[in-house]
């Protein structure tokens, strides 16, 4: 069979497995997998067995997709700290190094791929409401292929930063709330006016 012209032939197995992880590639994926390569690279670390690697996130962008693929920092052991501030900026963290990177978007985007007349097409096309489901696609590989070939210091500004360890992931037993019978971490229950401990969404309605 004949070998196809696509770029996903040339991407490395690293990306592969956040394409593959988050379902398509993106531009927001690109900026994870960016981040994460540069921590890995600059902090000398390698993907998170436990909590050793610690990503405090400030949205919940498909950036965070390839930051739990490449780095092991995910939601269920918490080692992944999202603040849902909107802001595209991820701080990487080392426990036992007691490094922390900083990484913020930079501003300016200036497109530095081969079709130029059509990412400006395309470009106009999504600021004025126009670009079809088609052409945003279309819009958003092409940036993602562009970021891709760029260097993270044109992407990011990249900043060590006071390194202050985040706390462990809290364990603690599970009890079943007083009125739905559910199992629920016992930490998270509520005392309800009748001093029953109750699960949050049941102590909402009894509330």
């Amino acid at each position: 069979m004949e070998k196809r012209d696509d770029p996903a032939d040339n991407w490395p197995e690293d990306l592969e497995a956040c394409v593959h992880f988050h379902g398509h590639l993106c531009p927001g994926l690109v900026y994870g997998f960016l981040v994460a390569k540069a921590g890995i690279e600059r902090m000398g670390i390698e993907r998170s067995e436990d909590e050793e690697v610690v990503v405090i996130a400030e949205s919940d962008s498909c950036a965070i997709d390839a930051l739990q693929v490449m780095l092991g920092a995910t939601a269920g052991k918490g080692n992944l700290i999202v603040k849902d501030y909107g802001k595209n900026a991820y701080t990487v963290l080392h426990r036992s190094r007691g490094q922390a990177l900083r990484f913020s978007r930079k501003q300016v985007y200036t497109y530095q791929g081969r079709d130029q007349e059509t990412f400006r097409r395309l470009e106009a096309a999504v600021a004025d409401g126009t670009a079809t489901h088609q052409e945003k696609w279309q819009h958003k590989q092409l940036k993602a292929e562009d970021l891709l070939a760029q260097p993270v210091e044109n992407v990011f500004t990249i900043a060590a930063q006071e390194f202050r360890e985040p706390p462990y992931a809290p364990l603690a037993r599970s009890q079943a709330c007083a009125e739905c019978g559910e199992m629920t971490m016992a930490t998270k229950l509520v005392m309800g006016p009748d001093g029953r401990h109750l699960c949050r969404p049941c102590a909402k309605g009894r509330m």
